[in-house]
């Protein structure tokens, strides 16, 4: 029995010394460098080898991913990370995440996992009542915004061919009737992505003309209604990735409903001001929409990878993604069945980690969250505002805005000096920062969307942007 016992706890080991280093790992991350020490090219060489002819002990094995690793890992997690729109991967998400590696359980039916089923059937009746949609929508829970617009798009590519009598599912695009598809002019690639994966053509679209920050003029969406009465899918936006507005739901909603035309929103970040009394204004109409895509890992703080597909027609959703076969039991008529709103049969039960976050910040914590981190983002823009030398190009309507560095350099010049500016701020690793082009431009651009920023990162993040941009200009 001792031996059996002695086996047991060598093989749990590398549990054990995980949990110890991620414990030990985020308590200093605060601290820590915002740009990792080590290259891509360093960290593979310590990597690199010919694969073991025998197996080794977990725990040691733990010990040397750890020690080869960490030098790269770059620390999204912290306070001061501006580069994406990444949330911070809550130590409560994180632990919701050990225990589903743990448990192993394949969220593919009711029975091989009721609890993962029963728990997110639970989490994804908190997220329709938290972010204001519909209760009757159904919700697909998957890897992030990519994958939930695709969803998305295929529920929609689903039900306006079958509106006019096409069965997309059985019987393929091969003669179908053309789907047109209308998309503001500053979307985000991602959607394109879907309509490529769809077959419906990354570039088959009809731009819709944006304003200076890049929502949909309602005017030419008018006009575009206009132009065809087949079968049409418009895509609109929630959180335009440099500046972070959303398209005016209130005025292209009706439209696209009076013209019996299905609208998506692509909202990975911008529709949780929904879940904010004070800045819902911003999304003013979005339930609305026919469908919704969005991440968790974003403005959720859940641990990658978590999005979610949101459909008002629970049909449409499932006529596109259900996956039967004799294997498969089906559920019941009192149970949702998971597998029936993703693309994957094998994943992950990614609903422990929303249900546990959802618990840990409840309505009042994530409304909370989502106004601290656009009041940072304000504060830095004002901050950044009034560096010498430093133009505001877009100010923080939520929790995105852009500087651009040289003053009254040519256009030319300013890129280069907010690319080195950038470099810099890299460089000097106080706070992680990227860049990003505008209108042909180039921007440092600042994204606020993490739980652990506070209004002294903010302000530190601005000096740390100062100091680079003095570098930048000292060097001439």
């Amino acid at each position: 029995m001792s031996d059996k016992n002695s086996n047991a706890g060598d093989e749990l080991a590398p549990l054990a010394v995980a949990a110890e280093q991620a414990a030990t790992y985020r308590a200093r991350i605060a601290a820590a460098s915002h740009t990792p020490v080590d290259s891509y090219a360093e960290v593979l060489a310590r990597f690199a080898g010919p694969l073991p002819e025998h197996g080794g002990d977990g725990a040691a094995i733990i010990r040397e991913l750890i020690d080869g690793a960490e030098g790269g890992i770059r620390a999204t997690t912290g306070p001061r990370f501006f580069g994406w729109v990444i949330g911070n991967s809550h130590p409560t998400g994180v632990a919701a995440d050990w225990l589903t590696s743990a448990w192993g359980q394949n969220a593919a039916n009711v029975l091989a996992a009721p609890a993962a089923s029963a728990v997110e059937a639970v989490a994804c009746e908190w997220l329709l009542d938290l972010l204001g949609l519909p209760a009757a929508a159904s919700v697909g829970v998957v890897s992030g915004a990519t994958v939930a617009n695709f969803v998305c798009l295929a529920a929609a590519r689903s039900e306006v061919l079958r509106r006019v009598g096409w069965d997309a599912e059985s019987d393929g695009l091969f003669g179908a009737p053309e789907v047109r598809v209308l998309i503001g002019a500053d979307a985000h690639t991602t959607v394109f992505s879907g309509l490529k994966y769809l077959g419906l053509g990354a570039k088959r679209v009809r731009t819709i003309a944006t304003d200076d920050l890049g929502r949909m003029l309602p005017a030419d969406f008018a006009q575009a209604l206009s132009e065809y009465s087949g079968p049409t899918i418009a895509i609109a936006q929630s959180g335009q990735i440099c500046t972070g507005v959303s398209d005016p739901f209130l005025e292209i909603a009706p439209l696209a409903k009076a013209a019996g035309v299905w609208l998506h929103v692509d909202g990975a970040f911008g529709m949780w001001a929904n879940a904010s009394p004070r800045l819902k204004h911003l999304t003013a109409g979005i339930e609305q929409a026919d469908s919704w895509g969005t991440d968790g890992h974003k403005w959720l703080q859940t641990p990658y990878d978590c999005g979610f597909a949101i459909v008002r027609d629970a049909e449409a959703h499932r006529r596109a993604m259900a996956v039967s076969a004799s294997y498969l039991p089906p559920a019941s008529s009192s149970e949702r069945d998971p597998s029936t709103y993703v693309p994957e049969l094998s994943r992950r039960a990614r609903g422990f980690a929303v249900w546990a976050m959802l618990k840990q910040l409840g309505r009042t914590g994530v409304a909370a969250m989502v106004e601290q981190d656009v009041a940072v983002a304000q504060q830095m823009a004002a901050g950044m505002g009034e560096i010498d030398g430093c133009d505001l190009v877009c100010g923080a309507e939520l929790n995105q805005f852009m500087v651009r560095f040289g003053g009254d350099c040519s256009p030319e010049e300013a890129d280069q000096l907010t690319l080195a500016t950038v470099d810099q701020v890299q460089a000097d690793a106080v706070a992680f920062i990227g860049a990003s082009q505008w209108r042909g431009r180039w921007v440092m651009r600042i994204s606020v969307c993490s739980i652990a920023t506070t209004p002294e990162d903010g302000a530190i993040t601005v000096e740390a942007v100062r100091s680079a941009w003095e570098k930048v200009r000292a060097r001439g």
